[in-house]
């Protein structure tokens, strides 16, 4: 039996279970990183798949299996956040693996289509809404939340850290400061773990045109500090295309704060709501390192693992940005050191940078029209690896000092040092042009640091 039809065959003795009709119209949902999403019709209700293929209940970095996140969805829903309705967990007898079955809520999650509406007051206003019910909700009973404790938080990543190498300076660099900046502890609430761009549903029509319709994707949630998930979502890596508005690419942190506040969120605290915005942009450079290292381990061999962790140089790129401040000014107005000079190409046999740009312009010409859906995806992301390591030749970007990220580690070195802030400038500037050009932030920092 092929694939699909053991999935819609699992899916339909799901759904029996729960008197819905066999599933219709299955097809993948971009988007995932630690799990499939498929979107399917059952008679007249839309719904929505999310599972682990190989039946794992804790995959990739999840907090809690896909049971605990059904039944805290279910929570969320009874606490009056806009979460989706969980119709039907998978059983072993489905043979379809681990997950669960949604209703299907309106509304889209694409950044560049919401980031595009012209009223960020009321979206705001709709995520300030959302956050403070998630954080006040009941889950007393929902034993298999953990609880996060920041110190032991930190100690886990700096292993983590380590395992990867520790010898990228600038999230050294961060580390540190991590360390030495931990806020006193706060009564635990609920704490999304993923509450940003990508995972929230906004109206495209009628009086719901970009307003808040749903929150989705549960996997990550914790009990902790609530200004986390306020962090999390005015990370620069998700404000996409508006690096400019520091909240959700939709409006200023002042107008989260005081929609939060609005809502019945706790008093904001700009100094905790700092400490979370450093600590969970370098939690997702580790989260992009582990994408290498899945690769490599044969965990998952997926072109994309291999991609997004190219993506460590945006959070390095942007760790920098939000610690620079305690820099004194004459290291924050000292020029950057040059660049290594580029490898420049000869008039004989093409080099290997030429080679891959030819091998992309040909997928780009002959291949892209004959795929669609999310083979089209998965070639626009070939195409982006083959840029990486054509910029890599010819740029010769440097990422790695073990020497350099074990003295700022240790406190041998800081960012007050001199050259030290020029220093790491240009190591993000060079590797994030090499890795990721077209990321937002990185003409803003070459406005700041470079005067260009």
């Amino acid at each position: 039996m092929s694939a699909a039809a053991t999935l819609e065959q699992g899916l339909s003795h799901a759904l029996a279970r729960i008197g819905l009709p066999a599933p219709t119209d299955l097809a993948r949902l971009s988007g995932g990183a630690n799990m499939e999403s498929w979107l399917f019709k059952a008679g007249s209700e839309t719904c929505v798949l999310r599972r682990s293929p190989g039946g794992s209940q804790l995959v990739g970095g999840r907090s809690i299996d896909y049971r605990a996140e059904a039944d805290l969805i279910r929570a969320a829903c009874a606490a009056g956040v806009m979460a989706p309705d969980v119709l039907v967990e998978l059983e072993e007898g489905d043979g379809i693996g681990s997950g669960f079955v949604m209703r299907a809520l309106p509304g889209v999650p694409d950044p560049s289509i919401i980031l595009g509406f012209e009223n960020g007051a009321e979206l705001i206003a709709d995520i300030g809404r959302e956050m403070a019910a998630t954080h006040r909700a009941d889950v007393s009973q929902l034993t298999a939340l953990p609880v996060m404790e920041t110190r032991d938080a930190l100690r886990a990543m700096r292993e983590r850290y380590m395992n990867y190498g520790g010898d990228r300076p600038i999230l050294s660099l961060a580390l540190r400061w991590l360390e030495a900046n931990v806020p006193p502890a706060v009564p635990p609430r609920l704490v999304h773990g993923d509450f940003r761009m990508g995972n929230l549903l906004v109206g495209t029509e009628g009086d719901m045109k970009g307003r808040l319709t749903g929150v989705l994707d549960w996997e990550l949630a914790h009990l902790g500090d609530p200004h986390e998930d306020l962090a999390y979502g005015c990370m620069t890596v998700w404000r996409f295309s508006r690096p400019d508005r520091g909240a959700f690419g939709v409006g200023s942190i002042e107008d989260l704060a005081r929609a939060y506040e609005a809502a019945g969120g706790e008093k904001f605290d700009p100094v905790r709501f700092h400490f979370w915005l450093v600590y969970r942009t370098f939690w997702w450079a580790l989260g992009c390192l582990q994408m290498g290292n899945t690769w490599r381990s044969g965990l998952d061999r997926s072109l994309e693992r291999v991609v997004v962790a190219h993506r460590t140089s945006e959070q390095e790129l942007d760790l920098l940005r939000l610690l620079e401040e305690d820099a004194p000014a004459a290291e924050r107005k000292r020029p950057l050191p040059p660049s290594p000079e580029p490898l420049i190409a000869g008039m004989g046999e093409p080099n290997g940078a030429e080679v891959l740009t030819a091998i992309s312009e040909w997928l780009n010409s002959d291949i892209k029209p004959l795929v669609s859906g999310r083979d089209k995806f998965v070639l626009a992301v070939a195409r982006n690896a083959l840029g990486i390591v054509s910029r890599e030749i010819e740029q010769r970007p440097v990422a790695t000092d073990a020497a350099l990220a074990a003295d700022l580690l240790e406190g041998r070195a800081d960012i007050s040092t001199p050259g030290m802030l020029a220093r790491l400038r240009r190591m993000a500037l060079d590797k994030l042009s090499a890795d990721m050009p077209k990321y937002p932030a990185l003409k803003l920092a070459r406005q700041e640091w470079e005067g260009n």
